[in-house]
């Protein structure tokens, strides 16, 4: 499934084409992808300036200028491409190609200015909603945590986060109701460039006073470090992520320790190697040698 920088670079790819645009017209293939579509919404999107494109969390969200937003979530391999006159945007490195069947072609948006946007999605498991609230309030959005990219990941607040709790730090740092958009990918890779086990307890981030470890410190620097690092890179092609102009992102040619077992530590200084273990179910990679 995408994590944040996947969609975050999709959102840039994005932006460009359809801020300031008008949705001239929308073609809805089916009735549903992993919910049904909001009633009415070809029509409730025809006409309507789209003033912004943001991201919160894992969701891209299309502000309109009737004041409703348009929610987007990408599920396991959902993705966007543009189309122009001609054909695609150019595709870039690590290319191949992704599905063109028509019956994946879920959604097209035809654009003001002569391009339009296709959302493809082979297994359906992503969805489209318009939000007509303040979008902070929606059911989605008021239980969701910090975001790790834009300041507010501080060593205090991860020790505020996270005082007094006792699962493992992994899962903490996965808890979308503490940070938002963090997954199995990322929060490996930054617990080994912390150098913290993604066994210790979260609570250890924490002083008895609540006040920040040398840890916590280190861990708020390394997180949005690692997503900005993806983000720049295009994100990582696992499987069914593209870029929407039809490539490759490429930090998983940066990866550290996840899908790397038994591999040597790539510290230089340690002698490790990687392992891997389950918590909760996911595949966590990690040094125990130099990740205490």
């Amino acid at each position: 499934m995408p994590e944040l920088p996947e969609v975050e670079t999709v959102r840039r790819g994005l932006a460009p084409v359809l801020v300031g645009a008008t949705i001239a017209r929308v073609e809805q293939r089916r009735a549903d992808l992993r919910f049904p579509f909001p009633e009415d919404f070809v029509a409730r999107l025809e006409g309507r300036r789209v003033e912004s494109l943001a991201r919160r969390a894992k969701y891209l969200l299309a502000g309109l200028e009737s004041g409703a937003t348009l929610v987007m979530h990408l599920g396991m391999s959902g993705s966007f491409r543009i189309e122009r006159e001609g054909g695609c945007v150019l595709p870039g490195l690590f290319q191949y190609p992704r599905s063109r069947l028509g019956a994946h072609d879920h959604v097209v948006f035809e654009l003001s200015n002569g391009a339009a946007i296709v959302y493809n999605d082979p297994r359906r498991f992503g969805f489209m909603l318009l939000a007509e609230a303040d979008i902070a309030s929606h059911p989605l959005f008021r239980h969701l945590g910090i975001e790790p990219l834009g300041g507010a990941l501080t060593g205090a607040m991860l020790a505020r986060l996270f005082a007094g709790k006792t699962t493992a730090l992994k899962a903490a740092l996965l808890d979308q109701t503490l940070i938002a958009g963090l997954g199995n990918i990322y929060v490996c890779e930054a617990l080994h460039r912390a150098r913290l086990s993604p066994r210790r307890a979260a609570g250890t981030l924490a002083l008895r006073d609540g006040s920040p470890t040398a840890r916590a410190h280190r861990l708020a620097a390394v997180i949005p470090a690692v997503l900005e690092e993806a983000v720049e890179a295009g994100g990582s092609s696992l499987r069914d992520h593209r870029q929407t102009d039809g490539s490759l992102g490429y930090f998983q040619h940066s990866f550290r320790v996840y899908g790397r077992v038994d591999d040597p530590c790539s510290d230089s200084k340690c002698a490790g190697t990687i392992q891997r273990i389950v918590q909760n179910g996911r595949s966590t990679f990690f040094c125990a040698r130099c990740q205490r």
